[in-house]
């Protein structure tokens, strides 16, 4: 009798807790394998983040690799197909550009053949008089932007990117702050106020990456092994951390101020340490207005290049809301606050 009660309980449970688990993705049911953060986030970078640390936990800590959900596994999928339809597109493109330079190469040529020579000796004088002019424009040009960031230097707004948190980082989070690091100075150097770049606490894998770009010892920038604490103790009472965390809203920019900007691609794996780390340091803070005057579809944490081109466009313009609305994609933001209000006082009428 006591056997048939225990299966009769063993059955019950089955039947209530093993089913729905596996339909509602509990990570507390036993015959699932527990889920970390990671292989929950949606966007497809944190995805491939996740992908490649179960593979390579194993060898970094010696412990068993965690296996990826039904869900993330699809997503995975799912990523890996749009990955794989990218590459075709791109190399579509890359094919049409070469036929389009083919076409017009071959067009070149069958006009050079259907005119005279004398014809032809002034159509090709034309044509290096017409390039070597678009070379020198493009010469001058880089000639002004660099002028244009020596004068920054000297009395220009100085951002720092504060890299000191490489040690936090995956290589392949490394390999996107370096490329948010390039579009910064590339973006800098198009404004007609620029700003001047400091880069502290660049060493280890982050320099190494930033050294194997190319021209990057050309850069008008500062390069600093040492911490910004260290190398610029003297300013310590002018430097402003920008975070998400902070209490304090920048209303304006202060010329006299040195603005920091924290370096790190975490995943939000790490919430909240550039406020801890300023506040460990005494040091200002202060976070971009964005909430009044745009609504943002997830957090208010942007990217490095982001964060740093919205401080230029203010620069230019003045005006916080056109430096958010042209900065911020559309994906990461709603409709701005006095739309939502008109919206509310229609509705009220």
């Amino acid at each position: 009798m006591c056997f048939i009660w225990q299966m009769t309980f063993i059955c019950w449970w089955k039947l209530n807790l093993v089913k729905p688990c596996h339909r509602r993705r509990r990570s507390w049911c036993p015959c699932l394998p527990l889920r970390t953060s990671k292989t929950l986030i949606s966007p497809r970078s944190q995805i491939m983040e996740a992908a490649e640390n179960t593979t390579q936990s194993a060898t970094i800590d010696g412990s068993p690799p965690q296996t990826l959900s039904k869900n993330a596994r699809k997503k995975l999928l799912k990523l890996q197909k749009f990955e794989a339809k990218k590459a075709v597109k791109k190399a579509a493109v890359k094919e049409q550009k070469k036929r389009e330079a083919e076409r017009k190469r071959k067009e070149w040529e069958e006009k050079l053949a259907s005119v005279s020579e004398e014809e032809k000796t002034k159509l090709l004088e034309s044509r290096k008089g017409l390039r070597k002019e678009r070379i020198q424009k493009i010469l001058e040009e880089r000639e002004r932007k660099i002028q244009r960031l020596n004068v920054a230097k000297e009395r220009g707004l100085n951002i720092i990117v504060d890299l000191d948190f490489s040690n936090l980082m995956t290589p392949s989070e490394i390999k996107s702050l370096v490329h948010q690091i390039m579009y910064c100075y590339a973006v800098n150097r198009r404004y007609t106020c620029p700003a001047h770049l400091w880069l502290t606490g660049c060493k280890g894998e982050v320099d190494s990456q930033l050294q194997r770009l190319p021209g990057y010892d050309k850069w008008v920038i500062e390069k600093e092994n040492r911490p910004y604490i260290e190398a610029l103790e003297n300013q310590k009472q002018n430097l402003v951390y920008l975070t998400a965390d902070a209490e304090t809203m920048l209303g304006d920019i202060d010329p006299n101020k040195m603005y920091i900007v924290g370096g790190l691609v975490d995943r939000n794996r790490w919430k909240g340490i550039t406020m801890k780390k300023a506040k460990g340091q005494g040091i200002q803070t202060a976070k971009l207005p964005i909430g009044n005057y745009l609504k943002m579809s997830s957090s208010q944490v942007l990217t490095v290049n982001q964060v740093i081109e919205i401080l230029l466009k203010f620069l230019e313009t003045r005006d916080w809301k056109a430096s958010f609305f042209q900065v911020i994609p559309q994906r990461k933001r709603f409709n701005d606050v006095e739309e939502d209000e008109e919206e509310e006082e229609d509705l009220a009428v």
